[in-house]
């Protein structure tokens, strides 16, 4: 198959989110199996000079946004088996962030129709057209009628996939003729019109031939007005071609045995004296005090409501008279981020307050902490609990989404389990199953051992969900 994957960020070249390590390790599994896989991305500024240097230009043309006719250059970039395209245009893409921008609307319109004319320019047939969340939710709009005007597309079937629901794209009427350049019909019930406004991803939703979210659990959750922000009608009037795919991570980047980020690297097979190490350097960089018996317990996320960290602060000093550390790592709304700062002054040496964002830093937490903690009120997928298992970091999480499906809770019966979780959004249960965790830690070593080990086995590769994907695929073309 020549399958097509656009999407608004692409891990290495550049990221903000989640999505951006899902399109970077994605389209190689599908590589891995045999088909043609082009990524197409905006070429922004933040991309590095390490990487255009690799880049080779191949044409540039004009595209049709609305009444206008804009510039575009393709550059190209082969990688892991996966042609990669930068669409380039500095007027839209040469910006220091990549969202939150007044024209954004404009900018990702631009984006799509440029997705399009790109591959009638370089005469390339795609067999499915990938798209990933309201940046790309035009793409299944505009294929529609474009089809019919590029020869290139006439085959072509699409797919898009809901990373996040939270945020659709919706803006007011005046965009459909003037930026979007869609005609009256196309604001109605059954396309864009969704309470009097412009909604992309609602327009997706009903114009693509398949739709996929980043989790079986949050699939189903998507019909429920809680989890839906206004689209669960939607959601279940299309519900038979809706299917959850449970995101994988890249286990050869996030691998203990070869990360050369950590203090020292270890397998499954003998875990204990590089955690041990790990944790130790940990606690060096963060400021904790350097005691090898305490259980460590780490957050790393956004911090934000949606995120649980309302219910962490609720049960702060709670957590805090427990024989434990915490070191959190992130940014977010203001009264998190000092809520954070205020616990580190109260705990000096037990509490540790990072409140940036970094990446090397996120991987020394990883690997060095002994308890993971994602309440998530609301998780589409995750990955961070994913990375943490990986490192033999134990997971507690709220069962939501993605958390759901990839943290099995402990059995203190059995021993079966990767993790501890609650279900209610209760900052009470919250602490009860973190209470739980920290008592395995302090009273049972093999036993928090074999959790350690059963998530740093489990199979989070993309190979299982990249099937699933070609499966998809494959329906849509037969």
């Amino acid at each position: 198959m020549n399958i097509l994957f656009a999407a608004s960020e692409v891990a290495p070249f550049i990221k903000t989110g989640g999505l951006a390590d899902v399109a970077g390790s994605l389209p190689p599994a599908l590589a891995a199996a045999g088909h043609q896989v082009h990524v197409v991305l905006p070429l922004y500024e933040g991309i590095g000079e390490d990487w255009r240097r690799q880049m080779t230009f191949l044409k540039y043309f004009d595209v049709s946004v609305a009444w206008r006719q804009v510039y575009c250059g393709v550059f190209e970039l082969v990688r892991d088996g996966v042609t990669y395209w930068f669409l380039d245009n500095e007027t839209y893409f040469k910006r220091a962030q990549l969202y939150g921008h007044f024209d954004d609307c404009e900018r990702f319109a631009y984006f799509s129709r440029a997705v399009l004319e790109t591959v009638g320019q370089l005469n390339w047939y795609p067999d499915i057209i990938h798209c990933n969340d309201w940046q790309t939710a035009l793409i299944p709009v505009y294929l529609m009628e474009e089809r019919y005007r590029i020869p290139q597309l006439s085959h072509a079937r699409s797919v898009f996939t809901i990373h996040n629901i939270e945020y659709q794209g919706r803006y007011g009427r005046d965009v459909l003729e003037d930026i979007l350049g869609l005609n009256a019909s196309y604001f109605n019930e059954d396309m864009l019109e969704h309470f009097g406004d412009v909604n992309l991803m609602k327009g997706a939703i009903i114009a693509a031939d398949f739709v996929t979210t980043v989790s079986p659990t949050y699939a189903r959750e998507l019909r429920d007005p809680f989890y839906a922000h206004g689209l669960d009608g939607v959601i279940c009037a299309r519900e038979s071609k809706i299917r959850g795919i449970l995101n994988g991570i890249d286990t050869k980047l996030y691998d203990p045995a070869t990360m050369p980020a950590i203090a020292r690297n270890f397998t499954v097979r003998a875990p204990v004296t590089g955690k041990k190490a790990c944790k130790a350097a940990l606690q060096g960089a963060v400021g904790l005090n350097e005691n090898p018996n305490v259980p460590v317990i780490a957050c790393v996320s956004r911090l934000v409501g949606h995120k649980g960290f309302g219910m962490v602060v609720d049960v702060l000093d709670r957590i805090m008279e427990l024989d434990v550390q915490m070191v959190v790592l992130g940014t977010g709304d203001w009264h998190f981020e000092e809520a954070f700062r205020n616990a580190q002054r109260q705990y000096p040496g037990r509490f540790s307050a990072q409140i940036m964002y970094s990446a090397a830093l996120s991987n020394v937490v990883y690997a060095g902490a002994d308890l993971f903690l994602m309440p998530s009120v609301s998780e589409p997928c995750g990955l961070s609990q994913m990375i943490a298992m990986r490192f033999g970091t134990v997971p507690v999480v709220r069962e939501t989404g993605g958390l759901r499906d990839s943290v099995h809770p402990y059995n203190q019966y059995t021993g079966e389990g990767r993790g501890f979780t609650f279900a209610n959004a209760d900052p009470a249960d919250l602490f009860h199953a973190l209470q739980r965790a920290v008592d395995l830690y302090s009273s049972d070593k093999k036993a928090f051992r074999a959790l350690q080990k059963a998530g740093m086995t489990a199979d989070f590769t993309w190979k299982n969900s990249a099937g699933e994907y070609l499966d998809i695929y494959a329906q849509l073309l037969n």
